[in-house]
């Protein structure tokens, strides 16, 4: 059975790097002579305190007021011995973040520094070296903390009301595909084998007749080859204007403009999809990572080849690395002989340059 992480990947490695703000608790030894027996005491403090603090990251409403108090209680317990116990009011002030809803959050976080303020007052013998921290440092920690929350659950629900949305819709095109092809084939297969039933009575008793019968059912064979050819095409196009669509969609629910330039020609069906899985892709990564108030699309002819860009205005904070998503989407276009360039000028741009020539 494999060991679960200590902090949720999603929080990624900050947790980690803020235990080191414990250190603050043996400040108080580079200069007054320690006790055998307090020292002791503060790594047993330490130690138990740790687990809580990470077990405060993972989901569980009912058990996190009580991880706030935990530490609250060891500040208040070192308050009287060391000036360092408002490290544990300040990790205190950052779980609030986890209270739902907001309104209570704020408000176990004014408990939090009210109770600091209290120690400090009862039983605190460092008056700068206490409270500067506890509320200085506690406050923006806190405040940031909850705001951080916040925002994340509500990217979340949106992510998930974007993935039933695209649930939905493929349910729905699945329901219409299959009515499109039973209003297009029944009548016609139908037609077909009462062609072929007659023209097995007529075999041997009139050849010209049976003939005919059969030239029918060929022409008709033919018609209906046609009209799926064309019924296919027409919903592989209509499969890339639902992605638009869906893209159009998802980017004003998260608040940004989508300005797009679309030109009408025959798209091949491989390329086709490749767009359409790019642009999937493209406005995820948008949506999720890159802080942009535009994304603009353009789909037009160069020559022999199809031009499909995608860019946004999301600022840039670190160099783009490849990822699986890039990855995976230089394979796709390799695959059918195109071109996919990543431009960072002014924000991220994906331009895709596909042959109109690749085979479906």
């Amino acid at each position: 059975m494999l060991a679960l992480p200590w902090v949720p990947p999603s929080a990624g490695k900050a947790p980690y790097l803020w235990v080191f703000s414990l250190l603050f608790l043996a400040l108080k030894y580079g200069y007054q002579p320690f006790k055998p027996f307090e020292l002791a005491a503060l790594v047993v403090t330490v130690l138990v305190f740790l687990p809580l603090y990470f077990a405060s990251f993972w989901p569980a409403p009912r058990r996190l007021p009580w991880l706030i108090l935990a530490g609250c209680l060891f500040g208040v317990a070192w308050a009287p011995h060391n000036f360092g116990a408002s490290s544990f009011f300040i990790f205190a002030a950052g779980m609030c973040g986890g209270i739902v809803p907001q309104r209570r959050a704020y408000l176990t976080l004014a408990g939090v520094l009210a109770l600091a303020a209290a120690s400090y007052l009862v039983l605190g013998n460092y008056p700068l070296a206490f409270m500067l921290p506890a509320l200085g440092i506690g406050v923006p920690v806190g405040v940031a903390s909850i705001m951080d929350a916040s925002l994340r659950r509500s990217h979340e629900k949106l992510l998930r009301k974007q993935e039933e949305v695209e649930h939905m819709a493929t349910i729905a095109e699945r329901e219409r595909i299959s009515r499109d092809l039973h209003d297009l084939l029944g009548h016609t297969l139908s037609l077909i084998t009462l062609k072929a039933e007659l023209a097995g009575k007529l075999a041997g008793r009139d050849i010209d007749a049976c003939k005919k019968e059969i030239g029918d059912i060929e022409c008709s064979a033919r018609n209906a080859l046609a009209e799926v050819r064309s019924a296919v095409t027409g919903y592989r196009l209509t499969g890339f204007r639902h992605e638009l669509a869906s893209a159009r969609a998802s980017l004003d629910a998260a608040g940004v403009d989508m300005h797009e330039r679309v030109d009408s020609f025959v798209i091949p069906a491989a390329a086709e999809s490749v767009m359409a899985l790019a642009l999937r892709e493209a406005v995820t990564n948008i949506i999720r990572h890159a802080g942009a108030s535009r994304c603009d699309v353009a789909l037009t002819q160069d020559g022999g080849a199809i031009l499909f860009t995608i860019a946004d205005n999301g600022p840039l904070a670190q160099p783009v690395i490849q990822g699986n998503g890039l990855a995976g989407m230089q394979e796709r276009v390799g695959a059918i002989g195109g071109r996919l360039a990543v431009r960072t000028d002014a924000g991220m741009a994906l331009e895709l340059r596909l042959p109109m020539g690749v085979c479906a």
